[in-house]
């Protein structure tokens, strides 16, 4: 069922990382992943991937704790953003217009949402160069463009509402083999894409990874020869592999503060207004690995995620999750 949008996101658009030292982290981001930098500040590191023409799809800003600061979508209009305030204060959230406090970024509205993720709404970002035909600039993972954000939430039913409210649709998800076809996990989108925001059981609310488009399956294999040749084998997580949900070649890795960044490809077109959304057992062992090398999954990939600080930047406190995937091993 589509749900009117109370105003209209377009996509995920960036993500704001605390993290401990910036030269440490301009050296992975940039210097290994292959992220470009487009602008510096004392206490910020604002990036793009090969695809953008806006100021920045990644905030790296420097703090005592591995943390969340923000997660950001793109609204249509200026309109938008005001649209935005309104509901989530109708919604009786903390909002709050936020400006000049990113590089780059024109008026935006962060809000406490009701399951506990600061999100902000813009519009307005400074144009850039795209890089797309760079090659001479392009290396390690060449990362396109940000392609969605998976957060860990208790109550992935109460998520799906929430989410399904702002008008985002619903692509794949993961039910158990009940009566009530119990939601376990979901894929949402607003780009026609697999998904800009992904629901994963846990404790919650957290922020378990960013996904990273890039070009093809070479760009994630080169990047473990990159990383591995580099001194930064212990990056790697998870993969590479494909996914069952999304059909998605991919890899884990963590960053030197512990952000857990996919890089993702080759997922598929989802904006027929016919689409079916796809469903998946919570006992098909090819849900989360259609094949890889890391089966049953490392604990960490269940286990660890970034936490996700309030409008005032105190940690969001966490609830235990009301239902648990089962991590299931390839017999």
């Amino acid at each position: 069922m589509v749900t009117e949008a109370p105003f209209d996101v377009v996509r995920a658009a960036h993500a704001e990382l605390v993290v401990a030292d910036l030269d440490r982290s301009q050296r992975f981001y940039v210097d290994v992943l292959g992220f470009a930098l487009t602008e510096r500040t004392d206490d910020a590191l604002y990036l793009r991937a090969m695809e953008d023409t806006h100021h920045h799809a990644l905030v790296l800003r420097v703090g005592p704790e591995p943390v969340v600061g923000h997660l950001a979508f793109r609204v249509r209009t200026p309109a938008d953003v005001d649209l935005a305030a309104a509901h989530f204060e109708r919604l009786g959230c903390e909002t709050r217009i936020v400006e000049g406090v990113e590089a780059g970024q024109g008026p935006a509205v962060r809000v406490l949402d009701p399951l506990g993720f600061t999100i902000e709404f813009f519009h307005e970002m400074t144009r850039t160069e795209r890089l797309l035909q760079r090659f001479d600039l392009q290396r390690g993972a060449q990362p396109m463009r940000i392609d969605h954000l998976n957060i860990q939430v208790p109550d992935v039913q109460r998520g799906f509402d929430h989410w399904s409210s702002l008008g985002f649709l619903l692509t794949e998800y993961i039910a158990e083999d009940d009566e009530a076809d119990t939601l376990v996990a979901a894929w949402l989108r607003r780009k026609p894409t697999v998904h800009d925001v992904a629901l994963t059981p846990g404790v919650g609310p957290r922020l378990h990874h960013i996904g990273i488009w890039v070009a093809d399956t070479d760009s994630v294999l080169r990047t473990t020869d990159v990383l591995s040749a580099g001194g930064h084998l212990s990056a790697v997580e998870r993969g590479p592999g494909r996914h069952g949900v999304s059909n998605a070649f991919y890899l884990y890795i963590r960053d030197p503060d512990g952000h857990r960044i996919e890089l993702y490809t080759y997922d598929y077109f989802t904006g027929d207004p016919d689409f079916t959304p796809v469903r998946w057992s919570v006992t098909d062992v090819q849900r989360r690995s259609f094949w890889g090398d890391s089966v049953p999954v490392p604990e960490s990939w269940w286990a660890e995620s970034s936490t996700i600080c309030d409008l005032d930047g105190e940690p969001v406190p966490t609830q235990e999750p009301k239902l648990v995937e089962p991590q299931l091993a390839v017999g």
